[in-house]
């Protein structure tokens, strides 16, 4: 089975979550935005998991810190 391109949106039409799923659960690279457009959030996500190291942003874009995510059972 292939992922499937997912795609959220603020109620003002402008991104709010990008990725993909497969079999209903995130899976790879996702990002999260602000209104204005700007990243807040990003990772990647294993079987509906989050996994490796997630990046969050400040106000104007910037890394503000990577946190290491664990793996339930790890």
């Amino acid at each position: 089975m292939k992922p499937a391109p997912f795609e959220q949106r603020h109620k003002d039409g402008s991104p709010w979550a990008r990725g993909q799923t497969l079999d209903g659960l995130p899976t790879g690279y996702w990002e999260w935005f602000r209104k204005d457009g700007t990243r807040l959030r990003s990772g990647h996500f294993d079987r509906g998991e989050q996994a490796g190291e997630w990046t969050t942003y400040d106000a104007v874009g910037q890394v503000y810190k990577v946190t290491r995510m664990r793996r339930s059972g790890d």
